[in-house]
């Protein structure tokens, strides 16, 4: 997503002419873009997206479990 970010900033700067960046190459004003595409495919590849989306899932889950037994005077440790 950094990359993404990073790639529309200098893709708006080169086509406004602000700035140093108005005069690099659209071939390095654009490899942001690139390299998004190339970490994307990588995160994907490997097993990396998955597991921060399962990671999240189980933070979730676990945050609601505690709300529960927090309302219910359990506290976190289980013990009344």
């Amino acid at each position: 997503m950094y990359f993404l970010g990073l790639g529309i900033v200098l893709l708006l700067l080169k086509y406004l002419e602000i700035g140093p960046i108005a005069t690099w190459s659209w071939w390095l004003v654009s490899a942001p873009f690139a390299l998004a595409v190339i970490w994307w495919s990588w995160a994907d590849a490997s097993g990396y997206t998955r597991k921060k989306a399962v990671e999240k899932d189980e933070r979730r889950r676990q945050e609601r479990t505690d709300r529960q037994k927090e309302a219910i005077g359990l506290g976190r440790d289980g013990k009344g």
